[in-house]
């Protein structure tokens, strides 16, 4: 599903050259649940980025399904975003005047879908992530667990192949940490692809495999 092969990414701050990513090569299958660890400014966001279309790199290969990113227009990005990829971030990005449902509907409403489509898709999201009740409430009137489980509803909701996670146990305590990452086995289970980009090594090791980032370098970690 996900090849990287050399992929480089370079910034320039200053008079000096940061290698974000440096020759990073990694392979992602179907239906894997892979963590990719790092402590800040590894390159973990860059990481990211690139592997959700939000970004390019300046040299190397990057083959989403097989089909190299540099081959598809912005517009065909777009909807590579919009349909391949789940995202969950770690501050939830939830837009605050929408409630539960309304943030998890966003993403059909880019996609045209017809509004009896969309009510069946969100509430069977917020059903999978045991918020059918709270629904109606905005993000302000939800704990920080149960926002996360909203983005985490409204990364499902249009049925990706990849569901990208960036520090989503960042802002929780342990209690609801536990939870969300129960969840996410239980979406590995389901056979949803999932990578998931952490700090926290307790986090990381959840995941079938475990690959580190340091100064853009990519390795593998037995687990």
């Amino acid at each position: 599903m996900i090849d990287l092969h050399d992929v480089t990414k370079v910034y320039q701050i200053g008079d000096e050259r940061v290698h974000a990513l440096d020759h990073a090569s990694m392979h992602i299958y179907p239906h894997e649940f892979v963590s990719i660890i790092g402590p800040s400014g590894s390159g973990k966001s860059t990481l990211m980025n690139i592997i959700g279309c939000l970004d390019t790199a300046d040299a190397g290969l990057y083959l989403l399904d097989g089909i190299p990113i540099e081959d598809y227009s912005e517009n065909e990005l777009a909807k590579v975003r919009n349909e391949k990829i789940g995202f969950v971030f770690q501050n939830f990005n939830l837009i605050a005047k929408l409630s539960a449902e309304e943030n998890v509907e966003l993403p059909l409403i880019y996609r045209g879908i017809k509004a009896s489509e969309r009510r069946k898709r969100v509430t069977e999201a917020l059903d999978k992530v045991g918020l059918a009740k709270r629904s109606k409430h905005l993000p302000t009137e939800l704990s920080g667990g149960q926002q996360q489980r909203v983005a985490i509803a409204r990364a499902l909701v249009t049925n990706p192949s990849l569901i990208l996670a960036d520090e989503p146990t960042g802002n929780l305590d342990s209690r609801t940490t536990r939870e969300i990452m129960d969840m996410f086995h239980e979406l590995h289970e389901q056979g949803n692809t999932i990578v998931l980009i952490t700090h926290d090594n307790d986090v990381a090791c959840q995941a079938k495999r475990v690959i580190h980032i340091l100064d853009g370098k990519l390795s593998e970690v037995k687990v």
